[in-house]
């Protein structure tokens, strides 16, 4: 080999040796640092692009659950309503029945009438409270509301508005009903059975509707799930290996200095050559 102190070819395979040990070492700390094996589509174009679509997705289902959870908050709530509605319906019938007792006098009858007012008073109230973030299912004044159901935004779950207002289709009995007679108190009973089967009906399709919606809230919890296992798989960095793929390289890189320092001191046996004897 040609001793030169132009080029010294030993210092430049060391130095060209040390410089890919750092990028080797840098990228490995980089990788310890973030936790991931590519964090930018320079290091894997394919694989960043993939997992970023899937990240796209997770971000659109986190949107899907907080709709699904909004959905199951305003069924807890009408659910919880309804119930209410139903016991004071329980109640009206015993006020009813009592009211066709033909020996009661007026005193006795005048007051299961102002009871049995004030039971629907009651009624109305728990219908009107029975909302949650604006949305209320039982006064009659909204339509169905649809919740998002899957990442594209293209199905959706529905809760059906079910009309508890007194004097409405399910409730029949008018707000300003009575049981001051007999013969009224007949016709109340009548419609009161009627409201009694019509709200625990629409009580039971209620809760159906919110166990589906707990049910597909539980699967787009457990998709989301997946999804993120799936990016880790893709993208995150075993940190077992590269701590000792670190330590590792930290060792290359110090002999790779000091093999640099030994090729750059070479080109001194040229003063050698010239000493004189």
């Amino acid at each position: 080999m040609t001793i030169s102190v132009h080029t010294n070819k030993s210092a430049l395979t060391a130095l060209q040796n040390l410089n890919a040990t750092t990028d080797k070492l840098t990228e490995t700390q980089n990788r310890i640092n973030t936790g991931l094996r590519i964090n930018n589509a320079k290091e894997n174009a394919s694989v960043w692009a993939i997992a970023q679509g899937q990240r796209a997705d997770i971000g659109a289902l986190g949107a899907v659950t907080n709709s699904l959870n909004r959905a199951t908050s305003i069924a807890d709530v009408s659910l919880a309503a309804g119930a209410t509605i139903s016991d004071l319906l329980v109640e009206l019938k015993a006020k009813v029945v009592a009211a066709l007792d033909t020996s009661l006098d007026a005193a006795s009858r005048n007051a299961l009438d102002s009871d049995f007012k004030a039971i629907l008073r009651q009624i109305t109230q728990v219908v009107q409270n029975s909302s949650f973030d604006g949305a209320n299912i039982f006064s009659g004044t909204a339509g169905n509301i649809q919740f998002l159901a899957n990442a594209e935004a293209t199905s959706r779950l529905t809760l059906s508005t079910r009309t508890l207002a007194l004097g409405g289709s399910n409730i029949t009995i008018p707000a300003t009903a009575g049981i001051t007679t007999i013969t009224i108190a007949t016709t109340v009973l009548a419609r009161l059975d009627t409201s009694i089967a019509n709200v625990n009906q629409a009580l039971g399709n209620l809760g159906s509707q919110a166990k589906q919606i707990d049910a597909h809230l539980n699967f787009v919890s457990k998709l989301t799930d997946v999804l993120e296992s799936g990016v880790g798989n893709l993208v995150d960095a075993d940190l077992a290996k590269e701590s000792a793929r670190l330590q590792g390289l930290q060792v290359q890189q110090q002999l790779g200095a000091q093999a640099l320092s030994i090729a750059n001191s070479a080109p001194r046996i040229i003063l050698d050559l010239f000493r004189g004897g």
